[in-house]
């Protein structure tokens, strides 16, 4: 079997879905691993090291795709990657298929079973494949180091000639992978953190790292996997009744609430922002899907009244070594499963992963919504 990696085409990405640890243990398993020349430079990640771990570079994009039987990105690919794509082979990614409609269409008609990693179910025998994890701990840690860009504050509280001075206080929107990473690293700066969310089962794993929990208990927010889901309009009002409360005094506010699938929930209004002191920051990581602030811009950083407002695109890629290292082994992990011993797909849809995650498979729409 020939797996593939191509260079990332999307804008902002810097990530490669295999890294030269990954392709060495393929290599041995008795796969063969063709990676696009420079697919791994921008992760730091030179051609060498993916020939001394047993890869084949693959100068020209068509004979790469062309030739493989499974073709693996950390995006979702772009049409001229579509047209590129072997009738019947395999693609993995992350493809955001309920946001991309148009896109599982198109690898339906050209018959490609397609797997979008970011579906895979949230049990516990998942853990090793969930990219939406790993990625996510990357995006929380990077947050709070990109919120100390702006800040003109220190986070932790230091006593020196002049004085003492203050910590700083940040305040997290959202307590999943993202929320909790994001809250671990500022209470490491030093920062006074406390967190804002609305499922019961993360108020223990908050005041575990050193945050206060001021979040909502409403026991429907959290679907059978964990994930949030949409609020009620009156549960929506109390919600940013509380949050109002903790913006106005905070120095940093990250905010990390999506609904799989959703436009993320407006959770910060552009009244709650002019109640907010000069020099504060927002850093928004749902900029992408629409944001928690009213007034977030993807991709822009804006500032009203002094306060300023990041919509970071793509943060774990800023990232792009450790990033790419995570999503390899998530990779890995998954491939275990579906690549038999004898090197052929596993395409067994009793199985819960598979079943959960397969989104497109000869010529039909398979997608769990």
């Amino acid at each position: 079997m020939k797996i593939a990696v191509p260079k990332e085409t999307a804008p902002y990405e810097r990530r490669v879905a295999l890294v030269p640890e990954t392709v060495a243990k393929l290599v041995k398993s008795g796969l063969e691993v063709q990676i696009e020349a420079g697919a791994g430079v921008n992760a730091s990640y030179p051609d060498a090291q993916y020939q001394a771990a047993g890869a084949q570079i693959i100068p020209d994009r068509k004979t790469l795709f062309g030739t493989a039987d499974m073709v693996i990105k950390v995006q979702k690919p772009s049409p001229e990657e579509i047209a590129l794509l072997r009738e019947g082979s395999v693609l993995i990614g992350i493809l955001q298929p309920l946001l991309n409609p148009d896109l599982v269409q198109q690898l339906a008609q050209k018959r490609i079973t397609a797997f979008a990693m970011d579906m895979i179910p949230r049990i516990t025998r998942a853990q090793p494949m969930d990219v939406l994890s790993s990625q996510s701990t990357v995006a929380g840690y990077k947050a709070v180091l990109l919120a100390t860009q702006y800040l003109p504050k220190f986070l932790p509280m230091l006593s020196t000639a002049a004085g003492t001075i203050t910590p700083a206080k940040v305040f997290v929107i959202g307590a999943g992978v993202a929320g909790l990473q994001a809250i671990a690293t500022a209470r490491r700066l030093g920062a006074v953190v406390s967190a804002f969310d609305v499922r019961p089962a993360v108020k223990q794993e908050v005041e575990s790292l050193g945050a206060k929990f001021v979040g909502l208990i409403i026991e429907e927010a959290a679907d059978k996997s964990g994930y949030a889901k949409e609020l009620s309009e009156e549960h929506k009002q109390k919600e940013r009744e509380l949050i109002a409360q903790y913006v106005k005094d905070a120095d940093v506010v990250i905010t990390t609430a999506l609904v799989p699938g959703k436009k993320a929930p407006l959770l910060i209004t552009k009244e709650m922002v002019a109640t907010m002191k000069p020099g504060s920051v927002i850093i928004d990581l749902a900029a992408e899907q629409g944001g928690n602030c009213e007034l977030t811009q993807a991709g822009q950083e804006i500032t009203l009244n002094g306060v300023t407002i990041v919509g970071p695109i793509n943060l774990p890629s800023s990232m792009s070594y450790h990033a790419s290292h995570m999503y390899s082994r998530n990779i890995a992990s998954f491939l275990s499963l579906l690549i038999t011993k004898e090197k052929q797909l596993n395409l067994d849809f009793t199985d819960e992963i598979i079943k959960g995650c397969c989104i497109t498979h000869n010529g039909t729409i398979l997608l769990q919504k």
